[in-house]
């Protein structure tokens, strides 16, 4: 099992920057491939950014390229998701997954997710 707990969302204005983090528990977090989704009121939850083992490879969704970058810290156990010019359509509860799938380096495929977080509000004013 590993806990997976989310913070650092909140209500930003259009153009602002928040930084998510993900503190994991409970089993070795090297063993785990990371990823952010998220899900807006009415809409299914959908793919946000993945990083790999190693962290050498990273996968985005097309809507946040350039904009978010995810990156995990080893040593604090910690996936971040670093959100820049942040645009009303990011509003969202974030939710932080992982995965232990064999031969898996990341992606949007939401049923290679075991665990989850209990997920983060993101509110973008215009």
């Amino acid at each position: 099992q590993v806990q997976l707990v989310e913070s650092g969302g909140g209500l930003v204005q259009a153009g602002g920057s928040l930084r998510l983090s993900c503190l994991a528990s409970g089993r070795t977090f090297s063993r785990f491939v990371m990823g952010w989704f998220r899900q807006a009121p009415g809409k299914e939850r959908e793919f946000v950014a993945s990083i790999s083992r190693s962290g050498g490879t990273t996968y985005y969704t097309d809507s946040v390229k350039g904009r978010f970058t995810i990156s995990r810290d080893s040593a604090k156990n910690t996936v971040y998701l670093q959100m820049n010019s942040l645009k009303p359509e990011d509003t969202a509860v974030y939710y932080c997954a992982a995965t232990t799938a064999i031969s898996y380096s990341g992606g949007p495929d939401v049923r290679r997710y075991d665990y989850w977080g209990q997920g983060t509000q993101v509110t973008v004013s215009s």
